[in-house]
């Protein structure tokens, strides 16, 4: 990142938390389709709905975990299983949202075999299920989750050194003889 313009780097430090939504989001897009097409061209080819429920609930767990230990591992402020009920709750109306536009395409639209082409009916699931559903989820999501879920910035320390944030040269070293931690194993082990 130090071969980036400054102004760059600022944007990125700046916008962390959002870039790593997104790429969690990216994460959780690809498992949730992966499960749907699995599902929906095998096992429930007559349950494409279903098909993408399930897929969404995949997804949603793999989101919790990267969501609390990477993307918002800063925040907090809530008990562990407090978190995790309003992280639940907060995904089940973002599946609501995500399910929504492909329910109207199928059942309100009519966009499924054999009113319309097969090819139809794939491109209008995708579009439906995969972009609008995702984008208009992911958009809720987002701001439920740094306003409900993880409200308190900085309620977690940031062990992570970001090299525009710190000033390197006040930063001890672990051989400068100075106290360290003793909250990582490295630390325990070199402080004994």
């Amino acid at each position: 990142m130090s071969r980036l313009p400054e102004p760059l780097q600022f944007l990125l430090h700046k916008h962390r938390e959002l870039i790593r939504f997104a790429l969690v989001g990216g994460t959780t897009f690809v498992i949730d389709n992966g499960v749907w097409y699995a599902l929906k061209l095998t096992v429930l080819t007559d349950k494409v709905v279903t098909a993408k429920v399930i897929g969404v609930l995949v997804a949603i767990i793999a989101s919790y975990v990267l969501s609390r230990e990477w993307s918002f591992h800063t925040r907090g402020g809530r008990e562990r299983h407090h978190e995790a009920a309003l992280f639940f709750l907060v995904s089940g109306l973002g599946v609501a949202i995500n399910i929504a536009p492909l329910w109207l395409s199928r059942h309100l639209f009519g966009l499924q075999a054999p009113f319309v082409s097969v090819l139809t009916e794939e491109v209008a699931d995708f579009v439906s299920g995969s972009i609008i559903g995702m984008l208009l989820a992911t958009g809720f999501k987002f701001w439920a989750m740094r306003r409900w879920v993880f409200p308190d910035a900085g309620a977690r320390p940031d062990r992570r050194v970001h090299p525009i944030s710190v000033d390197s040269t006040r930063v001890p070293s672990r051989n400068s003889g100075l106290p360290v931690s003793g909250t990582d194993p490295v630390d325990r082990a070199e402080a004994s």
